[in-house]
């Protein structure tokens, strides 16, 4: 039978046909020793299976929750539990980077039931509503076709309780927009975040990325799931992008920019202004 999925443990740069750039090279940094979050790959495989034939390939949800377990093990927690829930990003990468062209969904776990328990579980319940706000935008722009602006945004310095309300606000625009209530099955979240992923390839975007870039098109995207590293933790915690060589020259050095208190898509969304990475 097809494999269709791999543990950071098994692969490696030179399975990027299959794990894509990014999976073959999380695996690669993985076995050096470098603390690479626990996660898995499906691979570019299942991708054109499912552009095939409109469905997941068979066996494929059952390599996904066999995945899952030994992620939830490696992470000392567990998908929909309701005291200290694990969250995952669902990342595309292809073989060619295609930044910014297909989809990632974060903070994919978060319910009704589990928010209580991150908030508990940090110590923080500004935190964990602003993850569970994310999750709903994000998975209802991305999975559902929810159109961005039916999303009201986050005032700067909202606490607790206003980022709350937005919450309810978010999941009540879902529902409008869906006819169906954003959904409180973990699993179920991740499978719908999977299947959207797939289907970005064929976005309008990333298809004429990839004709300006003359990236084949028949490559597929694979799909990288991995344990949640939250950057909106408070003022002490980050996102960003580093290089070691300026994308513009090629020099050697460290250059790129971040985020303090954020979350990937703020860098990429261009919705607030990044600092240079000098600056730390």
């Amino acid at each position: 039978m097809t494999k269709y999925v791999y543990d950071f443990a098994e692969g490696g740069r030179r399975l990027t046909d299959l794990l894509g750039g990014k999976g073959g090279n999380l695996a690669e940094m993985a076995g050096l020793g470098l603390p690479v979050p626990p996660g898995f790959t499906i691979t570019t495989d299942a991708c054109r299976a499912y552009l095939r034939t409109g469905r997941e390939p068979y066996g494929l949800a059952d390599e996904i929750g066999l995945h899952l377990e030994r992620l939830e093990r490696q992470a000392g927690r567990r998908l929909g539990d309701p005291a200290d829930p694990l969250l995952v990003s669902v990342r595309s990468g292809a073989k060619f980077s295609m930044p910014g062209m297909m989809e990632t969904i974060l903070n994919v776990g978060l319910t009704d039931a589990t928010v209580a328990g991150l908030a508990a579980r940090a110590g923080d319940e500004r935190f964990a509503w602003d993850c569970y706000r994310r999750l709903v935008q994000m998975f209802g722009r991305t999975v559902r076709d929810v159109p961005a602006g039916a999303f009201e945004p986050a005032a700067d310095g909202a606490d607790a309780a206003a980022l709350r309300a937005l919450t309810g606000q978010h999941l009540r625009a879902f529902r409008e927009h869906t006819g169906d209530d954003f959904p409180q099955d973990p699993r179920e979240q991740l499978d719908q975040a999977v299947r959207a992923v797939f289907g970005s390839w064929n976005a309008e975007r990333a298809v004429l990325y990839r004709r300006q870039e003359h990236i084949p098109a028949d490559l597929g995207t694979a799909v990288n799931v991995v344990a949640m590293v939250f950057g909106n933790l408070g003022a002490d915690s980050g996102t960003g992008v580093a290089f070691t060589r300026d994308p513009a020259t090629g020099e050697r050095g460290v250059y790129g920019d971040y985020l303090a208190n954020a979350q990937g898509e703020d860098v990429v969304a261009g919705i607030r202004n990044t600092m240079p990475l000098q600056d730390l």
